[in-house]
């Protein structure tokens, strides 16, 4: 019976600090963003990256459209594309924290959170001689320390999720449903590399193609792309 009891207290305080504080601080909106207070304006934001192929391409696009963005990196893969990390800040674009591994809040104690935290603005500061105040959790996930360590950040979530992490959503879907969202003050958050858990290899390629033609078709209808830099100066 002291078995299945310690069972019990083991999943129920799993439950608490993990998925039902995801829910209660998400719904918290003092603390998490989800739009910027602009109209007829998208800040665009990628996850993940960055990535040595699907990065570059973006960075082309992005370029070449005169927009800027946020890229949320993880912190081992800034330390691989050191020249990528520094191209995202010469040209604009802002950068925040997406965890040193792309591991979840779910199975951090307090304590690696703090260190993924930490460690990974330690990479962008040796990188780019400046940290970030801008996080973002890996999926969206929380825990119940998750306020008490990122309280000198701003906790980005999203207005838009795409599920463009898979080649088939972004084949037959992401396009429109990119066109259909709305811009006012909208955060779309977006994925420049496919080599994390659930995620198909080759998905950031077709993202890729897809938010130029967005971008060039938005940008006649007028919407502004900001980053989030721009976005809370």
């Amino acid at each position: 019976m002291s078995g299945l009891f310690i069972l019990i207290f083991i999943i129920v305080t799993f439950f608490i600090y993990s998925i039902i504080s995801t829910i209660v601080i998400r719904k918290m909106d003092i603390k998490i963003i989800r739009r910027v207070p602009q109209e007829r304006t998208i800040a665009l934001t990628f996850d993940d990256g960055p990535h040595p192929l699907h990065t570059s391409a973006l960075l082309e696009i992005l370029k070449r459209h005169g927009v800027k963005a946020t890229f949320f990196v993880v912190g081992e893969n800034a330390e691989q594309n050191p020249g990528l990390i520094k191209r995202m800040v010469d040209e604009g674009h802002s950068l925040g924290l997406h965890h040193y591994r792309h591991i979840s809040s779910w199975f951090l104690t307090p304590w690696g959170l703090k260190k993924q935290l930490e460690r990974t603005n330690e990479v962008l500061k040796r990188i780019t001689g400046e940290g970030t105040y801008l996080y973002r959790p890996p999926w969206g996930h929380l825990n119940f320390s998750s306020l008490m360590f990122a309280n000198r950040y701003r906790i980005i979530i999203w207005s838009h999720i795409f599920k463009d992490w898979k080649v088939k959503e972004c084949k037959e879907h992401l396009s429109r449903r990119l066109n259909h969202s709305d811009s006012e003050g909208a955060v779309f958050v977006l994925h420049d590399n496919g080599a994390t858990l659930g995620a198909d290899e080759d998905a950031p390629k077709y993202m890729v193609e897809c938010v130029d033609a967005f971008i060039k078709d938005a940008l006649e209808r007028d919407i502004r792309f900001i980053s989030l830099d721009e976005a809370f100066q």
